[in-house]
């Protein structure tokens, strides 16, 4: 295994860290939001605990998301499946998924650790995430969680507006 740069991506989230948590480990909670925009999520298995699996399917949806992917050569559905190599809650967990998708490039392992920390407005969230191979890959990968921490951010501002 090649050893790849490490990058963080930081939110401060006005939510309890209950609810956090569970939009990161719960079928309802990953349907919600995982995923960048245009793109949506079923979850066929979820076994959260170390070792433990996650299988999911990915669909591009939005009109700009299917040209891409179309021009890209990439599948409009793919499926995904991600290991858990620790769960500690409601604090940090920890998983490792291949990045099989990437036409011409021979598959290999990315690792994401979210940290979870309560702070005075709610709960502060660092996720680290190695880098990918390149520097085109890694910038598309950077904009897709971005674009996925957005879509927790919002989902997580509309519980807090139901309460």
């Amino acid at each position: 295994m090649i050893d790849r740069p490490k990058l963080t991506l930081e939110r401060t989230f006005k939510a309890s860290i209950e609810d956090v948590w569970e939009l990161w480990t719960t079928k309802e909670g990953i349907e919600s939001w995982w995923g960048p925009e245009g793109f949506s999520v079923v979850v066929r298995k979820l076994d959260l605990r170390p070792c433990g699996d996650l299988v999911y399917a990915m669909s591009a949806e939005g009109p700009e998301q299917i040209d891409y992917m179309v021009q890209a050569g990439m599948p409009l559905l793919t499926q995904h499946t991600l290991t858990f190599t620790d769960v500690d809650p409601p604090r940090r967990l920890a998983y490792r998924d291949m990045a099989d998708f990437i036409p011409g490039v021979e598959p290999y392992e990315v690792d994401t650790v979210i940290e979870l920390n309560e702070v005075e407005d709610g709960v502060h969230m660092v996720l680290t995430v190695d880098a990918m191979h390149d520097e085109r890959w890694t910038r598309l990968a950077v904009m897709g969680r971005e674009s996925e921490l957005r879509r927790l951010e919002e989902v997580l501002a509309a519980r807090t507006r139901e309460n």
